[in-house]
């Protein structure tokens, strides 16, 4: 392959980009990278480091600067690797969450971390080992097959799929099918960006479908006297840097339609080569935002791939404001079983936690698991009897089945910590955050989504939080810190919207005694029952400012960070 001796000149990173995924189909290559850790990290090509071992779901790891101490908005590689290991709708099982252990302690510095798409993430890779985890993976039924790269990521689902005593079908088996049809399938291999899907008959959306590419959500059809279940369809979500809610088609999607609409849908953005001209808009939400698509023309063309049309859609009820973190014990649909959700503090959980898990997954229910988008961990099958012995067997080892609101909100991306992208390291400071909130204000009984991101491209989900935590860096008595911008009031559901910007800033040493002041103001000035949501939605943005920094404050700009920082690969 003589792909890096060719580069035309003044190629554009769009051009490269799609010259080199032309070249070459990644998931074809696995030999190649048992080569290259037999000759070390000097004899992997360019093309590998920063293109092709993406598919694999390997990324090189930043040396805790971040995008700051780097160049045109990344920052610099060192010789280590991140990992993702793909959990189609954070589907565990006990053998495999041992496995995932047994790399976390030998090859990953005994680090792991459960991401916003149910994955689990690994830090510390040599690519001597990174062949030993991979085929470690494979022996377990796991891979990390298309969890970075411009592929379909982890299709993800509702973690108590099969269990919930209120979900109108169990759509896990169709997460299996899409992820069968467009992994390491070579017709899916190249398309413009990453393409996100989310898949569920829960009735809470707990899997987010607002912020997917694309997304079914349950819904029932009354056909014929009979009530048939199926989905509504949503097309075009994802945050990053331009927020996008998913666009509803008018259609009800059958469960035997599900596969092929998936099909056309992923076909559609595969052969949309005006997304394939700019790397920073080549997500399938500017087929809405800059090339003028519409519900009604994109419908259109998925029929006219489907050759047949679909019916239409059918009226459904958005949840209204429900957080489901899956936190605590809880009944399911199967008689005398629970399931016990256990809040992992930012993600963060090492190999010891991980046994744990496995060994009360299998001494007290049938070994199954579940990860969820909340970066939480969930036990289930387990019989009521032993509801108890399992939840002090989480407690004891840190993984909290009761928790405070801080504890349970709290979601953080990857961080400067090992992303090269990120400008402020962000796993640390969210447990200081947390212990901090827990301790000054400890009254505070709501539910609350507390997600921090290191950088403007959302891989907290920073948009979709009550508050919102966006890295910036300020330079404050001649040396440059970590610092946040407060956005306030985002939701999915009934009330989807995104966080407002409300011109506050400060360094990351004093955001505890911002969102202090701000949830104090909210307790002495609440109408009645009113929740912390409706509170942001009656007040101004500078009433939310002023509350924050406990005076009136102009506003600031949004970002004024160094450096243009480029969407990125997240978690």
């Amino acid at each position: 392959m003589s792909t890096e001796t060719t580069t035309p000149v003044k190629e554009t990173k769009a051009q490269r980009a799609e010259r080199l995924k032309l070249a070459k189909n990644p998931w074809e290559c696995f030999e190649e990278i048992r080569q290259f850790a037999r000759q070390g990290l000097t004899a992997v090509p360019d093309a590998w480091i920063k293109t092709y071992f993406r598919w694999w779901g390997v990324y090189t790891q930043g040396d805790g600067g971040g995008a700051i101490g780097g160049i045109g908005g990344e920052g610099r590689a060192t010789p280590y690797f991140m990992l993702r290991i793909r959990l189609s709708n954070g589907f565990v099982n006990a053998t495999q969450l041992r496995a995932i252990a047994g790399l976390t302690e030998r090859y990953a510095g005994g680090i792991a971390d459960i991401t916003v798409r149910q994955n689990i993430q690994l830090h510390w890779i040599t690519i001597k080992d990174l062949p030993d985890v991979l085929q470690t993976l494979f022996d377990c039924g796991l891979t990390s097959m298309a969890t970075c790269g411009d592929v379909t990521r982890n299709v993800t689902g509702c973690p108590l799929a099969g269990l919930d005593a209120h979900e109108l079908c169990d759509a896990s088996p169709l997460v299996d099918e899409v992820t069968q049809l467009l992994v390491d399938n070579p017709d899916f291999y190249n398309l413009p960006r990453k393409f996100k899907i989310s898949i569920s008959g829960c009735q809470d959306w707990c899997s987010y479908p607002e912020i997917n590419d694309l997304a079914f959500t349950p819904a029932v059809y009354e056909r014929a006297g009979k009530r048939e279940v199926g989905f509504s369809i949503r097309v075009g979500g994802g945050l990053s840097t331009e927020p996008h809610l998913a666009v509803r088609l008018n259609a009800f999607v059958r469960w035997e339609q599900v596969i092929p609409v998936s099909k056309a849908v992923s076909e559609i953005f595969r052969d949309a080569d005006g997304l394939r001209e700019n790397r920073e808009r080549a997500r399938l939400k500017y087929l809405f935002l800059q090339h003028g698509w519409t519900a009604e023309s994109f419908l259109q063309e998925v029929e006219r791939k489907l050759g047949y049309k679909l019916d239409s859609g059918v009226l459904e009820q958005a949840p209204d404001g429900v957080f489901r973190d899956h936190v605590g014990v809880h009944r399911q649909k199967q008689p005398d079983l629970y399931y016990v959700g256990a809040a992992v503090l930012r993600g963060r959980i090492n190999p010891q936690q991980l046994r744990v898990a496995a060994d009360l997954a299998e001494r007290y229910g049938n070994g199954e698991l579940r990860t969820t988008n909340t970066q939480n961990l969930v036990i289930v099958n387990v019989p009521r009897a032993s509801t108890a012995a399992v939840t002090l067997g989480l407690q004891t080892a840190g993984l909290h089945v009761t928790a405070s609101p801080f504890w349970r909100g709290a979601v953080a991306c990857t961080g400067s910590e090992f992303c090269k992208l990120a400008i402020t390291e962000t796993k640390a400071f969210t447990r200081w955050l947390v212990e901090e909130l827990e301790e000054r204000v400890p009254e505070f009984d709501q539910q609350l989504k507390l997600n921090v991101t290191g950088c403007p491209n959302s891989c907290g989900q920073h948009r979709i939080a009550d508050i919102g935590l966006e890295g910036k860096k300020l330079k404050i008595n001649g040396r440059i810190q970590d610092a946040y911008y407060f956005c306030l009031g985002g939701a999915v559901g009934e009330h989807a919207g995104f966080g407002r910007p409300v011109g506050y800033r400060c360094a990351a040493s004093e955001v505890p005694d911002a969102i202090e002041r701000l949830l104090r103001s909210y307790l002495e000035e609440r109408h009645g029952v009113e929740n912390l949501r409706q509170f942001f939605a009656r007040h101004s943005e500078t009433a939310l400012r002023g509350f924050l920094a406990g005076q009136d404050l102009p506003p600031v700009l949004r970002d004024p960070s160094p450096g243009r920082v480029p969407h990125g690969v997240e978690g």
